[in-house]
């Protein structure tokens, strides 16, 4: 691609019913994912140039009740960009009465979940994708959390519950009516959960069907597969998930590449292993040391794929309990890769990198 035709993005304002707009410089977003977007995750990839980062998605009536660990997950990174707060519910009531204790605990966006498509979620509590299902629940739902709040509602979905049911586009047309800033559409169906290849094209009759802001998630885990995906859908920016694993830095360098064209080279291994030291101890210090360790196996794992003797060193790694005796490893491991000059192959070239799978 031509740099002239850079930058493939602009900023975004996102308004709705908001008394207070919020503008993206960056559309380049963090996924709501859950058991990943916790608060040091967050905190991380908004610090190395994220656009926006979402929470974890959080039950509604979870919020409500104002339990102890959903408080939690909803608390905001300070400073930087803004913050956007996840919440899934079949409820209007109760997505309204979510909506206004995240702003409360200073969210500068309220997204609503459409998408999900885990059977509990869809199912067992009627939320998530399988909202795509009842449109007149989801506007019901869209209008009650964008009147509660005075800050923008975002909405994430899939492109429908099946490949019979591709009403994103109404979806779309249903949420501006609503009240609702922006939309956000997984180029999946509900039944594809996480299976086959995110469907970009579709994605261009939804921005078709609405002039609110439209971000294509799915499948972007390169710069060049960013500017791919922008093309196709003609999307206003692009939300990263399973792209950003083991790689906080990896937005910026989405951003850089959309905005100039230049591909940016990913932080030397030596900077690589000091990123992942700090997220680690974030971990445990956040969670605490017997539940840090063992959430942190996840993000050591994503990290080292991909480095020489990666997966002995994370069956090595996943029999330890002790923080102390896991940061020894670390250091085992990187410094001999580090001195060697070490470069993962999907690096050399500033190529494609393939994140480790959940």
């Amino acid at each position: 691609m031509s740099n002239d035709a850079f930058p493939l993005i602009k900023p975004v304002t996102l308004q709705g019913r908001a008394a207070r707009p919020v503008v993206l410089d960056h559309p380049v977003i963090l996924a709501p994912l859950s058991g990943v977007t916790d608060l040091p995750f967050r905190a991380l990839v908004k610090e190395m140039g994220a656009g926006l980062v979402v929470s974890e998605m959080i039950a509604s009536w979870a919020m409500v009740r104002e339990n102890r660990n959903t408080l939690r997950m909803a608390e905001i990174v300070a400073g930087g960009g803004p913050s956007s707060v996840q919440l899934a519910g079949c409820e209007p009531a109760a997505m309204a009465e979510a909506a206004k204790i995240a702003v409360g605990l200073g969210a500068d966006l309220i997204d609503i979940n459409f998408g999900c498509p885990v059977k509990k979620v869809a199912i067992g509590q009627l939320a998530g994708s399988s909202l795509m299902r009842d449109e007149a629940q989801a506007a019901r739902i869209l209008e009650a959390t964008a009147r509660a709040v005075d800050v923008p509602v975002t909405l994430k979905m899939r492109m429908g519950w099946d490949h019979a049911s591709l009403n994103a586009p109404n979806l779309a047309r249903i949420a501006e009516e609503s009240g609702i800033a922006m939309v956000t559409v997984h180029g999946r169906t509900r039944q594809q959960f996480y299976e086959g290849v995110a469907d970009w094209d579709f994605i261009r009759g939804v921005k078709a069907a609405t002039s609110l802001p439209v971000i294509v998630n799915g499948d972007i885990t390169s710069e060049h597969k960013a500017a791919d995906a922008l093309a196709r859908s003609g999307a206003d920016g692009v939300m990263i998930g399973r792209g950003s694993y083991g790689r906080p830095w990896f937005l910026q360098q989405v951003i850089d590449y959309l905005t100039t064209g230049q591909l940016t080279a990913p932080p030397t291994l030596a900077a690589q292993k000091e990123i992942l030291l700090r997220h680690y101890r974030a971990i445990r210090a956040y969670f605490g040391e017997k539940g840090g360790v063992r959430l942190a196996r996840k993000h050591v794992a994503w990290y080292s794929h991909g480095l020489r003797g990666s997966a002995a060193f994370r069956a090595q790694m996943n029999r330890l309990d002790d923080g102390t005796a896991v940061e020894a490893l670390i250091h085992e491991f990187y410094d001999p890769l580090i001195a060697d000059g070490f470069v993962r192959q999907d690096e050399q070239g500033l190529a494609e990198a393939a994140p480790l799978a959940a």
